[in-house]
């Protein structure tokens, strides 16, 4: 069998027709299609605002500093994360404060949540983990009743649903990504969307280097950045974003491939979904049992892709990456859960073209390796 990759984009000839289109106007930056798109993602995500950014990192970053989060401000986490979920509070100087998971859902433990909340924390950060929305309702409730801000981390989880609302529309914010391996993709690119006009407005002047609303070209308000999509990133978001429905249907239909030739294993453990929670599928990760040692799990992904199989773990905790280490202090033994859960964890092949074949010889292999 051939080579089978962990991810690839689905990209299909509107997309390539709609940046064609863009490239024959003089609209390649700060035209009508990043208006278009943030007005549908917005509408997508039940919400009144979108905020076009470079990327998802961007997008975070510009939520902590509209919020005028810095140095001395706490910011709570999950470490098993994507560094970026991190980082964004440290770009401000402002002190990362992380609460461990949960075994089974994976994603930030509600009750340490709360419990990390002090009279120094500013804003929780949320992440929606491979695509399962987070338990919100006890940390949104906590964090309003402190007055601390709520940024949604759900650059892995677009199209996801808690309680039927669709992700990225709780508390002040909701972040997504759109990196070629995400739910859909601009090739890089973020989107901030919000309720908040306020926060909205502030956004989109330090996205665009400090301009206000209606200023020059030369005329700064503020400090800013330029973290700005381009008109032919959202050209692609456009036809990706009308195309949605289609493109989830296809990666639910894969992880169902996975789940049932999977479903008797019990040498691995599958993620579990909260009952008020809709997956929105970004990975397909299965974790071993305890009875691995994390170097079994080094030497099945190295086996894996020698077969030609694509496969990875996900993720390094956050706080046992080394600057994190170095510059703060975080030890081995300080989120447990989290480690043991990381130390364990294969992502295996996940895109719309995997079918059924491809599925069981992956499951074959790994299953020769367990």
């Amino acid at each position: 069998m051939k080579d089978i990759p962990l991810a690839r984009p689905n990209i299909t000839q509107r997309e390539i027709d709609a940046v064609a289109a863009v490239m024959k106007t003089s609209h390649l930056s700060l035209g009508p299609k990043v208006v278009e798109f943030e007005q549908r993602m917005a509408a997508y995500c039940e919400v009144d605002h979108g905020i076009a950014c470079n990327s998802g990192t961007s997008a975070l970053h510009l939520l902590i500093r509209s919020l005028g989060i810095k140095a001395g401000d706490e910011v709570i986490t999950t470490p098993f994360s994507f560094v970026a979920s991190a980082n964004c509070a440290l770009f401000e100087e402002a002190k990362i404060v992380f609460a461990d998971v949960d075994a089974d859902t994976w994603n930030i433990h509600p009750a340490k949540a709360v419990d990390a909340m002090t009279d120094r924390t500013k804003a929780i950060i949320p992440v929606d983990v491979f695509g399962q929305m987070a338990d919100l309702d006890p940390i949104v409730g906590a964090a309003k009743s402190r007055g601390i801000a709520v940024i949604e981390d759900s650059c892995e989880a677009l199209g996801g649903r808690y309680k039927g609302r669709r992700a990225g529309s709780f508390g002040d914010a909701g972040v997504f990504g759109f990196y070629p391996n995400k739910q859909m993709t601009t090739g890089e690119g973020g989107m901030i969307v919000t309720n908040n006009e306020k926060l909205a407005d502030m956004a989109r002047s330090i996205r665009n280097q400090g301009r206000g609303a209606g200023a020059g070209w030369l005329a700064h308000d503020r400090l800013g950045y330029n973290f700005r999509l381009s008109d032919i990133n959202s050209a692609i978001g456009i036809v990706q974003i009308e195309r949605i429905d289609e493109i989830l249907g296809q990666r639910q239909r894969v992880a169902d491939l996975y789940q049932a030739r999977l479903a008797d294993e019990t040498r691995i453990v599958q993620q579990k979904v909260h009952p008020d929670a809709e997956m929105s599928w970004f990975v397909f990760v299965v974790r071993l049992t305890d009875d691995y040692a994390p170097s079994v799990r080094d030497d099945i992904l190295t086996r894996l892709r020698e077969l030609g199989i694509g496969c990875s773990n996900y993720f390094v905790p956050i706080h046992l990456q080394s600057f994190y280490v170095e510059q703060f202090g975080f030890k081995k033994g300080d989120f447990p859960i989290t480690e043991a859960l990381a130390e364990r964890t294969i992502a295996l092949p996940f895109h719309h073209e995997l079918g059924e074949s491809e599925v069981d010889h992956v499951c074959t292999e790994l299953q020769k390796l367990l």
